[in-house]
Parts: C-alpha cells; structure tokens; sequence
C-alpha cells in the first residue's frame, strides 16, 4: 500500500508521517509539498515537488503524481490545500485513490471562522460573539458592545489560514483600522469578544456519523509566542494531556453542529472564558494539529487509526475511545531540537534548582 502526505516536510505533515512510518503494516509513505527546502527535511520516503494548491498548476501537477504513483490514500494537513483538494475529490476517486474526508460542505464552514462561528450560535453552544467587519462602522460598532473592561476586542482574520492569521488583541480603533487595512481585511476580518490565554484542543476521528476516538490537549504556550503582536503563532510549546468531561460535550456538540454525520478528522480548538467555560473558537478539520506525533509518542497513533480506518475498515481496539492517554504527559518542543515526552516529575529530578 502507499500512502500520499501533502505537506511533506513542514511541522503538520512530518508529525503524520513519522506516525505512519511507526506503524507495523509498513506502507510506502511518499511526500509531496510546495516548498523545496521543507521537501528535504522530510522523513518521507520519496517526495514530489507540487504547486500552491491555489494556483491554476495545481490540479494538472496532482493527478500526474496520482497517475505515476498510484497512492492507495491520499492526506492533506493544510487549511488552503484540504479547501482546494476537497474540490477536487472526484477526480481524485476517478484515479483510484482514496480520501477520508468530511464533505466539501462541512470543510468550507470549517476553514472560514465566520462560517464556524454562525453554525456554532444557531446550535446554542457557548461562543464568543462576533462581528464581521465590512467597514469603519462596524469596528466601532465591535468596539462599543464587545470590548471586555480595559476596552479590548479580539480580531483576527476569518478566511482559510492557520497560525493565528491576522490575530491582534487590541483597545485602540486606530491600530485595529491600519492592522485591517495592512492586511486587506475589510470584509474578512472578524472581531470577537476577548477570552483568556488558556485553551484546550480536542482532536477527533470520526467514521460515518461514529466517534471512533478522541484525546484531550492543553497548550501551556506558544512557541516564539513573544515575538508577536497577540501572542499567538499557531506553534505550541508545551502541550498536556487532559481530560474534562465538560470539554467532550461542548467538543462533541460542536462538531454535530457543522456535520450531521461527521467522517474523518475534526480538531476543535477552545478558549476559557473568564467564567471558566471553554469556548469553541474553531474546527480544523480534516487534518492532524502539528503536535500529533505527541500522542503517537504516549501510544495512541492517531494517523495510524486514521489510515486503518481508510485502507482496511480497519476500527481499533481501544479501552477507552474518549481520552485513552493518562493525564499530565507532557510534550516539549523547541527550535532544533527533538521533541520530548515526560512527566511532571522529569522536571524535579533533572533540574538543579539553587
């Protein structure tokens, strides 16, 4: 069997790839991305050079790797490829090769925040309300009924993109109009009443409307977090696994309110509120989040189960399907170095404190 990784050498896909490279059914993992320099770094055991999945070269490339390669299954792990992709999931099928994918409905209410935000409301779950911003009017609008008690609202951008795009907390009208502006945002950005810094993720494996399984992370930071405008980069730096039974419904709820039968893999991104209610901020759907190789790690392969599922029908055998991983496992990431798993009690007797 093989197995086509887009992405191949950026931090999403390497941790899906080296996931499925731990799996004892040994398929061939091939890669292909649109950066070269990435594509070398890549654990992938032959990659392919391919077009941004926005360009026009893009559909032309893919379906000539389909053909030569004959991928059994085929993985995206970016927002702008799984959109575009998606569209093309017929002709993917026609080649004979596989996908695991929600339906292109589901996956375009995921990608634009906006689009989450409304489906999540109607639902009746507990969201941070928002207000799209067209124009001058509407900002100040947003900055009269949502800034929280210093004045501040949370803006970010609401189409396809990842890493906190666009994302600035912020009490000052004329900044927020030139951070719009430098990014083109009328229209796309979107202002969001402020929550706290702690946020959760609970990552999914869905098979026809069956929750196949589901693990909790906590983020203790971002990595470089300081280095921008809203602290926010999309890169975590300490995740912890956890468990709150609270979260699983609201995860659960959420995901329901975009899909009536959810498939494949929805990740549902939550930020505390000052009541201590985790708030859904958004779904990345149908992709891994960058830290999967973490769990993987601990003993839950999630791209494995994800690849069963696809190629063999195949469920795994699990005690629990909610949170199978104990709590408090720690996973360390850092700029050129190697990740590493431990436990709390790994700081004590590794670390001189004077």
């Amino acid at each position: 069997m093989k197995i086509l990784i887009a992405g191949a050498g950026g931090a999403p896909s390497e941790g899906v790839i080296k996931s499925l490279l731990a799996s004892k059914k040994n398929e061939e993992i091939i890669g292909m991305g649109s950066e070269p320099t990435d594509l070398l770094l890549s654990a992938a055991q032959k990659k392919y050079y391919i077009p941004y999945a926005n360009t026009p070269e893009y559909k032309n490339c893919l379906l000539q790797i389909l053909e030569k390669e004959k991928p059994d299954l085929i993985h995206f792990q970016n927002d702008l490829e799984i959109f575009h992709a998606s569209a093309l999931r017929e002709e993917i099928h026609a080649a004979g090769v596989k996908t695991f994918m929600p339906s292109h409905d589901v996956i375009d209410i995921c990608v634009h925040k906006y689009k989450t935000y409304l489906k999540l409301k109607k639902a009746g779950i507990k969201v941070p309300e928002n207000i799209m911003i067209h124009n001058e009017a509407d900002l100040k609008n947003a900055f009269e009924t949502l800034g929280d008690k210093n004045g501040n609202i949370w803006l970010r951008a609401s189409s396809i993109g990842g890493g906190g795009k666009g994302a600035l907390p912020t009490n000052d009208f004329t900044f927020a109009k030139g951070w719009i502006e430098r990014y083109k945002g009328w229209g796309d950005f979107v202002a969001a009443e402020m929550l706290t810094p702690d946020t959760v993720t609970w990552l999914s494996i869905w098979h026809e409307g069956k929750l196949v399984v589901a693990q909790t992370r906590i983020r203790k930071g971002w990595t470089h977090g300081n280095r921008t405008v809203s602290g926010v980069t999309g890169v975590t730096k300490v995740g912890q696994t956890f468990s709150d039974e609270m979260i699983d419904k609201i995860a659960i709820d959420t995901v329901k309110a975009v899909s009536d039968k959810p498939h494949g893999i929805f990740g549902v991104d939550m930020a505390y509120d000052f009541n201590g209610v985790p708030n859904p901020t958004e779904i990345n759907i149908s992709r891994f989040f960058t830290t999967v190789l973490f769990f993987t790690e601990a003993g839950l392969n999630m791209p494995e189960i994800f690849k069963d599922l696809a190629l063999y029908n195949s469920f795994p055998n699990l005690e629990k399907i909610i949170n199978p991983l104990p709590d408090g496992l720690l996973w360390l990431r850092g700029m050129d170095a190697k990740p590493l798993l431990v436990t709390n009690d790994d700081f004590e007797k590794n670390i001189i404190n004077l």
